[in-house]
This record gives C-alpha cells, structure tokens and sequence, in this order.
C-alpha cells in the first residue's frame, strides 16, 4: 500500500481553471521551528482530457527548461487547454534557489532519488511527491534537463526504449514533433532506475525528457528549442490542440545504448578536447588529454574513444578529476 506524502499542494487538481501556488514541503530547523519549502505549483485544467505533468529545475543549474516553463505558466489560459496541464518550473527548489545541481539542504539529487520516501530527506520526500502524487494522476510527462554546469549538449529530446512498439512509436511521435535537432532513445539512462524517467515507466506515464545545452546557462538556440518544442509537444499529446498542427523542425534519431558510449577522465587535472560536438569519431581514435599543472614536465595522458558515432555531448569545465565523464556518443537509430 502506498503510503500518504507529507507534502501539501495548495491548488486543487480537479477544479477547472487557473490556479498558482506552492507544494508545501515541510521543513523544520533552527530558524524557522514550523516553517515549509515553497515548490511553485501551476494548474491549468479545462474539462476532460490528457493529464500532462511538465518539470523543470530537477537539477538546480538547467535553466532552459525552467526559463520555458514560466513563460508558459504566465502566458498559458484554460480556454486554450484540453484537460489539464501542472507545471513543476523549479522541481529541486532549494536547488535552484542555490543554482546547483543538488540540494544544499541534503546534498539530494532529485534524478538520482525516486522512487523517492516519504519520510526521507528533503529530496527523498520531493521525489515521493512527484511520483506517487503527481506521476501517478498523470497520462505523459515533460521532463526538461539540460547539461547544468558541468556539460554541454547538442539540444536533444530522449526517451527510454520501450518493449511495446506502439508505445515506442508514440513516443518517438513525441521526440519528433518536439522538433530538437537530434532526438535519442537509450536502453535504460546509465543502468538507473532512481530517475524521473523510471518513476514515469512505473506509473505506466508517457514520458519524454531533454537535453538542451548545459553549462550552466542558457543559449538564444536553446531557448528557441524549448519553448517550441514544449507547445508542439503538448499539442501532440492532445492537450493544447492549437499546437497541433504545427511542423516542427525535423529531428534525427540517434541510439544511446551501453558504457562504451561514455568517456571518462583517465587522470585529474586540465582536459584538452579533440574534437567538438557533433563530430563523427571512430573507435581507437584520440578523444583528448589531461594535462598535469602541478607537474608540467609530465607528458598527458592521452585517452580514446571505444566506438563510433556522433560527439552529443562533452565536458564544459576545463578541469576535471579521474571519474569525471569528458564525452558521451550517439548512434544511428536502427528501431
């Protein structure tokens, strides 16, 4: 049996209209002995029809995604709306309030927390929210994410590879109408199931995620993308029948699969890149260095990439520790 949340919404998810407010986390200390944690909350519900939940700020310092969503939450009218639209803008709140990654509460990663607990942590119980209250009276889900401080991407849309083919097929229609430059299917995100995504697969919920950029800012391309993208992808769900017409631009599928996708950081100290995003590399061939500033005389370690395919997304701080991943590739999408 699903035990209850301790958080609280101030909106009423059944009622039609437009209605702003906070999910109440609870949050007792020192300062404030009865206080909560405001997570700003946006319902926009006309009639019956899909039930769609949009989210950003599940890392702190992704901003395009969040930037996208309060547009939407300021101009977005019920009239406008088949069935109803939440809007999640700032997930982690403490996070981005702190612009991190992670909560400066609890360290929490919220894409590293669910299935959640609701007599957890911070993160643990923002997360147990998201699913079992949010996700579990939802049809899809937008998950917005891009690189955060740490990585950049080429703006891409992704889903998980579902083992149903319509399913598969709807959400392709998703990453496709979207309209981002590539659009990436991977197995499972890096072998996890604690991700927004994996709690969207357990509450049976359509779900499709971004990547829009990263390094910790936004670009005039990357918010282009999103808010785009965001209207047409809920004009495909059937929420916002205005966008659904719209053409988008075209997508191109690529495949996201095992570890052999990744590069990772050989050494701590200077990354020097070889190649840039969107290049094409092959296996064996030179991803790039580190550099040792403490002991300058040292020759680099040089390390390699394990496959071919397509630079989707590289390491943006110039310094790096042994562990730190410097590359991830895509590949053709084969079905």
């Amino acid at each position: 049996m699903t035990r209850a949340s301790r958080l609280s919404a101030e909106v009423d998810f059944s009622k039609d209209g437009k209605q702003t407010g906070f999910v109440r986390v609870p949050h007792s200390v020192h300062r404030s002995a009865y206080g909560w944690l405001p997570i700003p909350i946006t319902c926009i519900k006309n009639g019956e029809g899909p039930r769609v939940l949009c989210v950003a700020g599940n890392h702190g310092d992704e901003w395009d995604g969040q930037l996208a969503l309060m547009k939407l939450v300021r101009e977005l009218t019920p009239e406008r709306v088949r069935g109803r639209i939440v809007i999640l803008s700032a997930a982690n709140f403490p996070a981005v309030m702190a612009s991190t990654r992670t909560s400066p509460i609890d360290g929490g990663n919220l894409n590293r927390s669910f299935p959640g607990d609701p007599d957890g942590g911070i993160t643990a119980q923002i997360a147990y929210y998201i699913e079992h209250v949010l996700l579990a009276d939802s049809d899809y889900c937008i998950d917005l994410h891009s690189g955060g401080s740490s990585l950049m991407y080429i703006p891409s849309t992704l889903s998980r590879k579902l083992e149903d083919p319509r399913e598969m097929e709807r959400a392709i229609g998703l990453l496709k109408a979207f309209g981002a430059p590539y659009g990436y299917i991977t197995d499972s995100p890096q072998g996890e199931d604690r991700t927004l995504s994996s709690a969207a697969a357990r509450q049976n919920v359509l779900y499709l995620g971004t990547e829009l950029g990263g390094a910790g800012t936004l670009s005039l391309h990357s918010i282009e993308v999103a808010e785009g993208g965001v209207r047409r992808a809920l004009g495909r769900m059937g929420v916002l029948p205005e966008a659904a017409d719209e053409t988008p631009p075209e997508t191109k599928l690529l495949s996201v699969r095992g570890s052999d996708y990744y590069v990772y950081a050989p050494d701590g100290g200077v990354f020097e890149p070889f190649v840039d995003l969107g290049d094409q590399v092959t296996a064996g061939q030179p991803a790039g260095a580190v550099h040792f500033p403490d002991t300058p005389w040292r020759e680099p370690t040089l390390f390699r990439f394990q496959r071919d395919g397509m630079v989707l997304c590289k390491r943006w701080p110039s310094r790096c520790e042994r562990g730190d991943c410097l590359f991830h590739l895509g590949t053709p999408w084969e079905g």
